[in-house]
């Protein structure tokens, strides 16, 4: 006799035929992984035979396939007709009595009591369609209690194989609807609405960068986050660091996290309710670290086990304290990504409209469709920008119409966001009030291609598009590096072809991530109410001001060197100017007023400067910590517009004195070369520096006596200038003359890749270029015979 039930415990990967992907995999990791620290809840699951004899009831699958035949799932209304037709034959239609039976046997079997509650789940199987992805499709069911509740429960979950989305999936997929079958799966719930839950992928979602964990978490059940209800705390975890027992966490995101599903109160109508988070919890993160790193540690056994990348839900049980994986399924659209990549450029920008987490990396436009209610969808046309508060899977059959979408609400693991990476289109979620803020039928622009927050802007506005296959680029007779500030983008960036960074800014870092001057942080209670006021607004989620400042430098440094590892990554150390510093929240009390902040009090200066050097000691603890704590020695250090070798001497010996030495541990000073004061005595700086990366910028504008912030003279500014280039190939000579590491990393090769042909032609061991750079100028070096 075919088997109706199966417990958990008895299933295993090859099972996905009887139980579908999602019970498979959970007997899976119950048997095999339990040993090694993954704890999974317990239950059973239902069999594609229990479904397929259902179906056999009073003729039901041939209604079903004759009311399905020739079915256009384009026609909204039709589709809803139908789908909403067949769902009431199934729910109409009593269970086999043995399947009746066997389910009552086997919930009573799972225990007894008040506090007895499951999670039921669907899990499709599709005989001989191993490419097919059913996930999110079906009903979920939480906190189901008694016999009564179970079975109506089992019902829905089977009739939701034929809701609207799972139809047009089916359709479009070109599967034979008899082809696919349902599993259901019933699992002792964890009491995550007490405590928290979330989503993780054992690779990170945008970019395929497969040396992390990404990790989202919010209070209460996990189908906020999945759903996008709420905008949940974000954690990138280096596995690298983990498994050498090295601090390991790369990055956290504190997220809205507005509300929290629980569970409702006994006797209600329903089982569970949506609840307003406390102020004071939406600005904690909702794991400590101890619990990021034992769900990463679960993420990667789980990753090693089945030799892929995972995307994994799981739960922290409040009343225990116990953290459990719920499920785990294969990721499917980073992991298939190909050997090539696809590059989007605005050309221009015109008013922003909205903005949030940017989602896919690429550019769409079109007319935007403000959808507020479901039973809207159908005027939402092919091209359309979709507009929503959030999605879930009602809304794909149109989401496939759209050239972008926009929602209020979620984070970068809610439903539109995975839907728009697996349709290739971008999204941008999280926005708050796009609905508000974008009206119905205005044409508007999509950018996901800036960095971590994605932007909508008004109009159609134009932007360049190309594809690079990696592995078509020749070899040239030079490093090719480049120069990152945001380290939003390190993870993508790596996938071109490089040699690491020439250039890493502290900068950027500085100015987004952090936001606030780092002596008005040492200095937290002298400011005054209206500026702790906005200190403390900028640094929640972090206990202590001057933590934040160091926490934050190290995310930031540690996320492009992990990146990047193990090539070298140059971290210049902060080299803002006094206007720029002062435009940090609390520094106008710490920064002189100057008429020319370029040529003023910056780079080594300021760091050997009494005032200043408190602050400069951070920065050096930052990057201690991120060589030392997290294992990536790969990290450099660059001082910039270093003016006499009196200055050379002295910032040597503060970073020597915290903590950075030339030489231990493999650490490597280098000097900015931007100064002509560098290059004509470039071999007596040499003595304190391992080698000079040339800032063309600076160069240019000092040797030449232009302001490069001027426009009256911005014409004459030329780092191809005779008097320029002969500075550079000094420089060069020094460097080589001593064996030492000699680097570009200014705008020039960027911007003129014949400049780049002569540095190549002096000698000159790498150059540093932008990332949008970097194919043109290395094909240009290939073709002009290197």
């Amino acid at each position: 006799m075919k088997p109706y039930i199966v417990p958990f415990e008895k299933l295993k990967a090859t099972d996905v035929d009887l139980v579908g992907g999602k019970n498979a995999s959970i007997g899976e990791m119950i048997g095999h992984l339990a040993a090694l620290g993954v704890s999974v809840p317990g239950g059973f699951a239902t069999t594609a035979h229990a479904y397929r004899d259902f179906l056999s009831r009073d003729g039901l699958d041939a209604r079903i396939r004759d009311e399905l035949a020739g079915l256009d799932v384009d026609d909204i209304g039709r589709l809803t007709e139908v789908g909403a037709k067949i769902r009431g034959w199934m729910l109409a239609t009593p269970f086999p009595e043995r399947l009746h039976r066997e389910l009552i046997d086997a919930w009573r079997s799972m225990g007894q009591g008040a506090e007895f509650a499951v999670a039921v789940r669907s899990s499709a199987t599709a005989e001989d369609l191993p490419d097919a992805s059913f996930a999110g499709q079906q009903e979920t069911f939480l906190n189901v209690r008694g016999e009564e509740h179970l079975l109506r429960c089992v019902h829905e979950v089977y009739a939701s194989l034929f809701n609207d989305r799972a139809i047009a999936y089916r359709v479009h997929s070109g599967y034979d609807h008899e082809s696919v079958a349902l599993s259901v799966g019933v699992q002792h719930m964890v009491r995550s609405d007490l405590g928290c839950s979330g989503v993780m992928f054992t690779l990170d979602t945008d970019s395929g960068f497969r040396d992390v964990v990404f990790l989202t978490a919010a209070y209460g059940l996990g189908e906020t986050v999945v759903q996008g209800a709420v905008n949940p705390d974000e954690y990138y975890v280096y596995k690298p660091a983990l498994r050498a027992n090295r601090s390991a966490i790369l990055r956290r995101n504190l997220g809205g996290k507005a509300i929290k599903m629980v569970y409702a109160e006994p006797g209600s109508a329903t089982r569970v309710r949506t609840v307003d988070v406390s102020e004071a919890d939406r600005q904690r993160f909702a794991l400590d670290e101890a619990d990021v790193l034992e769900l990463a540690r679960q993420a990667l056994i789980i990753e090693e086990h089945y030799g892929t990348p995972m995307d994994i839900e799981w739960g922290k049980d409040g009343s225990t304290g116990k953290i459990y994986v719920l499920q785990a399924r294969p990721e499917t659209v980073q992991s298939r990504a190909g050997r090539s990549i696809r590059r989007y450029t605005l050309k221009g920008r015109s008013r922003q409209l909205a903005s949030g987490r940017s989602i896919g990396q690429r550019i769409g436009a079109g007319h935007a469709r403000v959808i507020t209610d479901l039973k809207d969808m159908s005027r939402v046309r092919a091209g359309d920008v979709l507009v929503a508060d959030m999605t879930d899977p009602d809304w794909e059959p149109v989401m496939k119409r759209a050239s972008a979408v926009v929602t209020n609400r979620g984070g970068r693991t809610c439903h539109a966001a995975i839907i728009a990476r697996e349709l290739g289109i971008p999204a941008v979620v999280g926005c708050g009030d796009a609905t508000r803020t974008i009206a119905d039928g205005q044409a508007v622009t999509v950018s996901c291609a800036e960095g971590d927050t994605g932007y909508v802007y008004e109009g159609m506005l134009e932007y360049d598009e190309r594809n690079v296959e990696l592995d078509a680029l020749p070899e040239i007779p030079v490093r090719i590096m480049m120069n990152v500030g945001n380290p939003d983008r390190a993870f993508d960036f790596s996938r071109i072809p490089n040699r690491g960074v020439g250039l890493a800014r502290l900068e950027f870092i500085i100015n987004r991530m952090i936001g606030v001057h780092p002596r008005a942080l040492l200095e937290y209670d002298k400011q005054s109410a209206e500026i702790k006021d906005a200190i403390s607004r900028q640094i929640a989620g972090y206990a202590d001001p001057v933590e934040f400042y160091v926490d934050k430098l190290v995310e930031g440094i540690a996320q492009i060197a992990a990146a990047f590892a193990p090539e070298p990554v140059i971290v210049r150390l902060s080299d803002f100017k006094s206007n720029e510093y002062a435009n940090l929240i609390g520094g106008k009390a710490y920064e002189p007023h100057e008429e020319n902040p370029m040529l003023g009090f910056r780079g080594a200066s300021r760091y050997v400067d009494p005032a200043f050097k408190p602050c400069f000691e951070l920065e050096c603890r930052a990057l201690r910590r991120v060589r030392e704590q997290m294992g990536l020695s790969n990290v450099q250090v660059m001082v910039p517009f270093v003016r006499s070798l009196a200055e050379a001497a002295a910032v040597t010996s503060l970073l020597a004195a915290n903590g950075l030495e030339r030489g231990v541990n493999g650490l490597k000073l280098i000097m900015m070369c931007e100064l002509p004061t560098n290059a004509v005595l470039a071999d007596r700086y040499l003595e304190y520096f391992d080698g000079m990366s040339i800032g063309s910028n600076d160069m240019t504008q000092l040797t030449l006596g232009l302001d490069r912030d001027s426009g009256v003279v911005a014409r004459l500014f030329d780092e191809r200038d005779d008097a320029v280039k002969a500075m550079m190939a000094m420089a060069i000579r020094a460097c080589k003359a001593r064996g030492k590491y000699i680097g570009i990393c200014g705008q020039g090769p960027s911007d003129h890749p014949e400049l780049a042909r002569w540095l190549l032609e002096q000698g000159i061991d790498s150059l540093s270029l932008n990332p949008d750079s970097v194919v043109e100028t290395w094909m240009f070096l290939a073709s002009a015979g290197g």
